[in-house]
């Protein structure tokens, strides 16, 4: 199974993709991750916002590859502790050969991102920078797939 996280932003921090990638590559290839970024449009002190949101809600549609399961990361979507994460991974593993977790901009996803999405994600309900979403969603994917796999990684 392929994971795709689909964000808005690509000029990270370092930390940020270091974070990422130390979980993108400790998840084994029975589910891949891949990190899709969208250019983080401008937004100027005078910018319509609902008209940035939607243009680049418009490039995270076109980024999904086609028949992938699509999950909304969005503050009023479900939340999981680790071990429901876990049981969901199962059914995602199961169930479908590309998964894509969307990631929205400062705004958060445009409504048509939402409405594409079959279930939405909570990973809390603080709104997070939308570069630490990334990093914890790769952790959180690890350590599923370690409470999967009796890893040691996952000690609760």
């Amino acid at each position: 199974m392929y994971i795709y996280l689909i964000c808005i932003g690509q000029k990270m921090p370092a930390w940020v993709n270091t974070g990422f990638q130390e979980y993108q590559k400790r998840i084994p290839a029975c589910c891949t991750l891949e990190l899709i970024e969208i250019p983080l449009q401008k937004r100027t002190k005078n910018a319509d916002l609902t008209r940035i949101q939607q243009e680049e809600g418009k490039q995270i549609l076109a980024a999904i590859p086609t028949g992938s399961h699509v999950i909304a990361l969005d503050e009023r979507g479900k939340m999981w502790d680790s071990l429901s994460l876990s049981q969901q991974l199962a059914r995602w593993m199961l169930d479908f050969s590309t998964v894509s977790l969307l990631i929205g901009g400062p705004e958060g996803l445009a409504p048509a991102c939402l409405q594409r999405a079959q279930q939405h994600w909570s990973l809390s309900p603080l709104t997070l920078p939308h570069a630490i979403v990334r990093v914890v969603v790769a952790e959180q994917l690890y350590r599923a797939w370690s409470i999967l796999h009796h890893h040691p990684y996952h000690r609760a």
